[in-house]
């Protein structure tokens, strides 16, 4: 091979000089290429755990299925003539889906997809106070409430405010007025399931003031926002919240499995308290919360820890937030919204704990059997 000296000399020198040049451009052009998505941990499946570290309670009565309407929560009314309905909210069919709440037995299904009055755009979130039904709309950024038992339309409530909303609870403040807060999801990107920043997420949860008037209507005030902003405390995912407030406490369930999910304790001004329920309680995702309370300040929180295969009731103590024990149905699973009906039904003698099971119906479970399982109490008294 033919070699020179001065030849070699030169092009090692450019060598040397274009080398960086180079390595630049390289580095220029891979930025360019986006690089390829990670996986989302909090939209993997939700991981079996076969009712773990609990005991089995049976269900005292599995609604009909009826997968068709995507069943998200529920919340009972006694009728005047003393029935128990069970009313949930279907995302899917976009209508409030009613069994009876002694044997589970379909009733009716009420409303239609729209905008309009006694319409609903994907329904999550559900409550009843006296007569009345508030039902949490994501898609149409609203609360709507209603009057039983016709279902006749009465408000809209935060449509001006609410981007993503989904879960409610009701605080009765004085006679005749309410405090409603509804957990606000809304995202940067719901593709991706990217959070908004930091600094937004101090409008998690809404807070509205309601003043029923004697002659009928419902009116509402809009009295702000809340939601921790540090790494401890922030919200990132929410739906289900339900509040104490003899104890001055909400639990407010974070449902983000990347940041581990639990259920924050914040008090009802709004402000976190420094602490969570034991986050290893939870080995599938938080989402429910119900609270059995007696006058005297004592009682249990219901906390649900939703899973595929069977869906995992915690109970805590009401005042400490002590761990009490849990407990499985023998179905019930993927479990969203919970609804705890501490009064007597016909069948029901201590009341009942209702659940949706399996996006598709509702599993009520006696509270005696509960209470007896578990060595807890099964009335106030």
């Amino acid at each position: 091979m033919f070699s020179d000296p001065i030849f070699d000399a030169y092009f090692g020198a450019m060598r040397t000089l274009l080398a960086p040049l180079a390595f630049a451009l390289l580095l220029a052009g891979c930025a360019s290429v986006p690089a390829p998505p990670q996986p989302d941990p909090s939209s993997k499946p939700m991981p079996d755990v076969f009712g773990a570290d609990s005991v089995p309670v049976p269900e005292a009565f599995l609604s009909p299925e009826m997968p068709e309407h995507e069943i998200d929560s529920v919340a009972s009314w006694t009728t005047p003539e003393g029935h128990t309905w069970l009313i949930a909210t279907g995302k899917e069919s976009h209508q409030l889906v009613v069994f009876d709440g002694d044997d589970g037995e379909y009733r009716l299904a009420f409303g239609e997809r729209g905008d309009r009055p006694g319409q609903f755009n994907r329904p999550n979130g559900i409550a009843v106070f006296g007569d009345l039904v508030f039902v949490v709309e994501r898609d149409n950024h609203r609360v709507q409430v209603l009057r039983l038992p016709d279902f006749d339309p009465v408000a809209m409530v935060g449509q001006d405010v609410l981007r993503s909303p989904y879960g409610l609870w009701l605080n009765e403040t004085a006679p005749g007025e309410l405090q409603l807060l509804v957990t606000d999801s809304f995202m940067a990107d719901y593709r991706t399931e990217t959070l908004p920043p930091m600094h937004e997420l101090d409008q998690r949860v809404k807070r509205f003031r309601l003043r029923m008037p004697p002659m009928g209507g419902l009116e509402s005030e809009y009295q702000g926002h809340f939601g921790d902003t540090t790494e401890a405390g922030a919200l990132r995912m929410v739906e289900s919240i339900a509040g104490d407030p003899l104890h001055d406490r909400l639990l407010i369930a974070e449902e983000d499995l990347r940041v581990g999910t639990t259920l924050r304790v914040y008090d009802l001004s709004g402000n976190y308290a420094g602490t969570n329920l034991p986050r290893e309680r939870f080995r599938a995702q938080a989402e429910g919360v119900a609270l059995w309370a007696c006058s005297d300040g004592s009682g249990y929180w219901i906390a649900t820890d939703q899973a595929r295969d069977l869906t995992v009731f915690h109970v805590f103590d009401r005042r400490e937030l002590g761990y009490l024990g849990s407990f499985t149905g023998e179905n019930t699973a993927m479990t969203d919204g919970i609804w705890l009906h501490a009064s007597a039904t016909r069948r029901f003698p201590y009341g009942a704990l209702y659940a949706a099971h399996d996006d598709a119906g509702i599993a009520a479970f006696d509270w005696q059997d509960i209470a007896r399982v578990l060595s807890i109490r099964r009335s106030c008294e």
